[in-house]
């Protein structure tokens, strides 16, 4: 779930996306300051914008919200005090935790891409990296599916050049991390990093 306020340019509206896939057709549905945005022939909800949400919730934020358990208790509160029947799935797991690349392949169809196997801790999952640096070994920084960067991008589950990847390698500038060396390169972490653990991203 990814949600996002930004009172100066949007207005007093709190914006909710249930998916980071892309809706081809939405249909709206009023609810008092709830507008429920539905899958087109699904009736599927896929999201839905909060009207006035300062009288719901207190947010000094302008982007992205931290979906912390307060946050979608108030959401839940208001979607019941506007008789919206929406029920919230939020996964409160860590979205930026240490990895270990189990292993590295060259890209069948792209020279500069690496296809990488990484234990994060209760799975291994398949990233696609452009970075020069990566190799089998290394502990790293991973960005799974529906983290939010600092810079607002949100990782997706993709494919690239007919290989799926389902997550990010992260480079410090990346995270925001001061002093972080601008060349381009994955973050490499030290030995005693636990795999699974969860990283904390620096917060401006």
């Amino acid at each position: 779930m990814i949600v996002s306020y930004n009172k100066a340019h949007v207005g007093d509206v709190l914006l909710v996306n249930f998916t980071t896939e892309r809706t081809a057709t939405v249909e709206i549905e009023r609810k008092g300051d709830v507008v429920l945005l539905r899958e087109a022939g699904t009736t599927e909800v896929k999201g839905f914008n909060l009207f006035n949400a300062s009288n719901y919730i207190e947010l000094d934020v302008a982007g992205n919200v931290d979906v912390t358990k307060e946050v979608a208790e108030k959401l839940e509160a208001a979607l019941a005090k506007n008789n919206a029947d929406v029920k919230l799935a939020v996964d409160f797991s860590p979205k930026f935790v240490v990895g270990y690349v189990e292993q590295k392949e060259k890209h069948p169809n792209a020279d500069k891409l690496s296809v990488c196997q990484v234990n994060v801790g209760d799975e291994t999952l398949q990233i696609v990296c452009g970075a020069p640096n990566v190799d089998a070994g290394q502990k790293v920084v991973v960005a799974k599916i529906g983290a939010v960067m600092p810079s607002g991008l949100v990782i997706k589950a993709g494919n690239l050049r007919g290989e799926d990847s389902f997550g990010m390698l992260c480079a410090a500038r990346e995270l925001d991390i001061p002093n972080a060396p601008q060349e381009k390169g994955i973050l490499v972490l030290e030995e005693d990093a636990v795999v699974g653990s969860e990283f904390i991203v620096p917060k401006n």
